[in-house]
């Protein structure tokens, strides 16, 4: 069964499939559930169930995705925050990780460049 497409770009619906295909994960591999969400967004909130969990069955990892009104845009984002789960429980590098380690080589860089930088190391 090929990736479902969702309310995102082509583009963004390509990279999905792309990282799943990656990390070797197929749909049979996923399970999906719909509650309820939580937070602002009155009625229309709490008459939908348009938060989604995911969960990758032979794993055990869960992504939860409330985030959204839009029941397909949540899917969506479910999907990619299970994938980042997974293949951070792999060893694999993560946008996270990158975000981190970026920040951490600009953190270094401001302490060098510092007058009072120079002194603490």
């Amino acid at each position: 069964m090929p990736t479902p497409v969702f309310a995102v770009s082509e583009q963004k619906n390509r990279s999905l499939s792309a990282r799943m295909a990656e990390l070797e994960i197929t749909e049979e591999e996923l399970e999906e559930r719909f509650v309820r969400s939580s937070g602002r967004g009155g009625q229309h909130l709490n008459k939908t169930s348009s938060a989604v969990q995911v969960r990758h069955i032979p794993t055990g990892i869960e992504a939860r995705c409330g985030r959204e009104r839009s029941q397909s845009l949540n899917r969506f984002l479910a999907r990619r925050e299970l994938l980042e789960k997974i293949a951070h429980s792999r060893g694999l590098l993560t946008k996270e990780d990158e975000e981190i380690s970026r920040i951490r080589k600009q953190k270094k860089r401001r302490l060098r460049r510092s007058p009072t930088g120079q002194q603490k190391i």
